[in-house]
């Protein structure tokens, strides 16, 4: 096993570094105090060609994997962006990937360059207030019409919603009490953001005010038959190949956000003076400080891995989900380590590791819980009884 960086990946780090690095962690604050979309930043990653990373080289992409992408998002979230660096760009990196592999040659030659080229923002309306995770049960549905779809219902933390003029929308286009099982019915769509039958409502919430979550009304919205993605009915099959990426993208991110705020401990703990010593002598500073550092190493190697076999075509939905269950878990405790190592002065703003703490709890929840990851690894892998 050779855990050596090849230098292809490690040009990776430092060209996407160089960008990162022009958006400090003061733009950042600054960005969470107004909740301004961070298009500077957004347009210098089109501009380096970065937001094709994943996609096909035929429509402007670089034709590379998820290897490669979470090499992007981690070394995007070292550099004070925090978690709404990362979910600026994350969705170009696994969401349209439905569209590469099940959409036809006219639609990826419609759809993939504007996204590639920023010209295009993306939202994935997927989530429902009523059925959380349950993704079986949503309740949008595509009527079938002339030439198209006719759209009715609601979703809710629909990220960048605001800014995007582009929607990849789950709705059913049969009723779950139609169909022979619960996964069939439920149709894929990437169509235009058409706000005269789309109400976004921007929903206040503890960190990332830069990336604006939504809670979307769609009424009478018309989807043109050209709009569907692959066979009607068979959406969330298509689903499920995106949900592996992002789930080890989301574990590198937190675990990256983690690392930054353990160097601005660590740098604090070695330059505070109390008693006549720098804290950082305590052993009751150290100690956790070590431990965070294990974790996120550890957390890191499971989610390369997870990569590496999703890159390489083998099963990899344990390796996945245990890598965004150890990375959001190590990124989370690291940061609160870090608020702690700096005392009163981690509740101040100036110093940053608060806004990394309110921002990589996110990497707990989304974009699934550490309870049902838990139950995944119990019946998959343990082979214990299904508990939900």
């Amino acid at each position: 096993m050779n855990f050596d960086i090849p230098a292809e990946h490690q040009a990776i780090r430092d060209a996407v570094g160089a960008i990162a690095r022009r958006f400090d962690a003061d733009y950042w604050l600054a960005r969470d105090d107004d909740g301004v979309f961070p298009r500077d930043f957004h347009r210098a990653l089109a501009e380096g060609g970065w937001l094709g990373l994943t996609m096909p080289p035929e429509y402007g992409g670089s034709g590379l994997g998820v290897t490669e992408a979470a090499i992007m998002m981690h070394e995007l979230s070292l550099h004070g962006g925090g978690m709404a660096a990362t979910s600026a760009v994350h969705i170009n990196l696994f969401g349209p990937h439905p569209i590469v592999k099940f959409g036809t040659d006219a639609q990826k030659a419609r759809w993939l360059p504007p996204l590639i080229a920023g010209t295009d923002q993306c939202c994935f309306a997927v989530t429902e207030p009523d059925t959380g995770l349950d993704t079986l049960r949503v309740k949008t549905f595509a009527e079938r019409v002339p030439g198209g779809y006719r759209v009715r219902g609601r979703k809710v933390w629909t990220s960048t919603a605001q800014v995007a003029n582009k929607v990849l929308l789950v709705a059913r286009t049969t009723r779950i009490e139609d169909c022979r099982r619960p996964s069939e019915g439920i149709s894929l769509f990437y169509t235009d953001l058409d706000r005269a039958h789309v109400e976004v409502q921007r929903i206040p919430k503890m960190g990332m005010r830069a990336i604006d979550s939504n809670t979307v009304f769609i009424d009478d919205l018309f989807v043109p038959e050209a709009d569907l993605i692959g066979e009607a009915g068979k959406g969330f099959g298509y689903l499920l190949h995106s949900l592996n990426p992002e789930r080890a993208l989301v574990a590198v991110e937190a675990i990256g956000v983690g690392q930054d705020a353990l160097a601005r401990a660590t740098r604090y703990a070695r330059e505070r003076v109390v008693f006549d010593r720098p804290i950082g002598m305590n052993q009751g500073i150290q100690h956790p400080l070590a431990e965070r550092w294990m974790e996120l190493e550890a957390a890191w190697t499971l989610a390369m891995k997870a990569a590496w076999l999703y890159d390489t075509g083998r099963p990899c939905g344990a390796e996945a989900n245990a890598a965004k269950f150890l990375g959001g878990k190590a990124g989370h405790d690291a940061c609160l380590t870090a608020v702690l190592t700096l005392g009163g002065f981690g509740y101040a703003r100036e110093y940053h590791v608060e806004r990394l703490l309110r921002e990589v709890t996110l990497a707990r929840i989304v974009p699934v819980t550490e309870q049902l990851i838990a139950s995944f690894i119990a019946e998959k892998v343990l082979e214990l009884p299904k508990s939900y």
